[in-house]
């Protein structure tokens, strides 16, 4: 029997991945046009589905009941065929979301919540916040309340952000802008890829709390296999998956002087965590066709920053990535969200005497001492964590995979 995720567009899905890790049953991916649908549903051998975009509640149409949660909200994203081939419709979102609001230690009762977006996800998450008390009220693009008149609603003390708006790969847009709002509280964004959209990264920013929809997904997809299974699962399931899938997706990427390291200690990285190891200023000299010192001095270095920034921006909304970076991005404040969003930043430190200078323009220019002494306060406020290359490039990787390991 096959279980899978039915979509229009599914593009990467983690879907498969997570189901993998909670049961042993076979699991795939079933992109179908509208009037292939009723086909795919009709198989015998589909034992169980999950359902997304673009149809939660056109499904409602093939199935032969739906239990009272799915009813209410008139939305399904999970299919289970029963013994008597028969097809009954569930909503795990309602499980995943209000699992997630429960992990971000939000108290909503009796607090204005603005939900953004009229979707599917949209209806769920008014569900879970009316249940919890919330006064709720919906934004959308042309209804009552919308983007155009957000100030009526300036004493919102959470946001849900159930719209695309900041989704890879249209990262660095956010739906809003938070500072509208000055007794905000906290925001859930059901996004997950980028870890941090704009949205979630403007809220750093204000020390407002976030946290993005991978929970969530994980949480109902818990649910989900409960109903393919027929077994209660434990919910430390959860947390373990959720773990694995943040630590798998997450990219590591290195700041600090040229010639501290980060490309030998990059390359341990990569290959200790399973994950690729990309040089960028590598990347940028593939892409001009000449080397860096040629660029800086044919075109100059605002030209090779803006080069630089490109190269950033396509590295760092992708997963799972060790990225060495050059050592002057920390001079353009632009270059932070764009290794952010996805990135743990690590700076590399190594004593200013030891630094090589050979191929690298800025450092035969300028005194690497002054340099280093310009750029310090630069690399303090990318980074995320501090190591000390004082040692051997084994040594400075487990420093850095022992700090990673214990912000979990």
């Amino acid at each position: 029997m096959k279980f899978g995720l039915l979509g229009r567009k599914l593009g990467h899905s983690y879907s498969p991945q997570i189901h993998e890790l909670i049961g042993k049953y076979s699991y795939g991916l079933y992109e179908r046009e509208p009037d292939q649908v009723e086909a795919l549903l009709r198989q015998p051998d589909i034992a169980g589905l999950n359902v997304t975009m673009p149809y939660k509640k056109d499904v409602l149409a093939y199935l032969d009941s739906v239990d009272e949660l799915a009813a209410r909200l008139g939305s399904v994203n999970t299919i289970v065929r029963r013994p008597d081939g028969t097809l009954e419709g569930h909503n795990t979102d309602y499980y995943g979301f209000q699992s997630m609001v429960t992990r971000s230690g939000l108290s909503v009762a009796g607090k204005k919540v603005l939900v953004l977006g009229t979707g599917g996800a949209s209806v769920t998450a008014v569900a879970v916040m009316e249940d919890l008390g919330a006064d709720v009220v919906t934004i959308s693009r042309t209804g009552e309340n919308n983007y155009q008149n957000l100030d009526r609603h300036a004493d919102a003390r959470v946001i849900v952000n159930t719209t695309p708006v900041g989704m890879y790969p249209n990262t660095g847009i956010a739906p809003l802008d938070i500072g509208l709002f000055p007794n905000l509280e906290g925001v859930l964004d059901v996004v997950y890829n980028p870890a941090r959209t704009q949205l979630l990264l403007d809220c750093e920013k204000r020390n407002i709390l976030a946290c993005n929809g991978l929970w969530m997904l994980v949480a109902q997809a818990k649910r989900a296999a409960e109903f393919f299974t027929g077994t209660p699962l434990p919910d430390q399931i959860i947390h373990d998956i959720y773990q694995k899938l943040h630590s798998q997706m997450e990219n590591i990427v290195l700041i600090g002087m040229a010639g501290c390291g980060k490309t030998t200690i990059g390359k341990i990285l990569a290959e200790k965590c399973g994950k690729t190891f990309v040089d960028a200023d590598e990347e940028l000299e593939k892409r001009a066709g000449k080397s860096i010192p040629e660029i800086f001095a044919q075109d100059g270095e605002e030209i090779f920053r803006n080069l630089e920034t490109q190269v950033l921006s396509d590295l760092g909304k992708q997963s799972g990535l060790v990225i060495a970076t050059g050592g002057g991005c920390v001079t353009k404040e632009r270059n932070y969200p764009l290794l952010h969003q996805n990135g743990t930043i690590v700076w590399i430190q190594r004593d200013v005497n030891a630094l090589p200078t050979d191929g690298r323009p800025l450092s035969q220019r300028t005194d690497p001492a002054i340099l280093y002494e310009h750029r310090m306060p630069m690399y303090d406020a990318f980074s995320d964590k501090v190591v000390i290359n004082d040692g051997t490039g084994e040594e400075a990787a487990k420093k850095i995979l022992s700090l990673l390991e214990e912000a979990k």
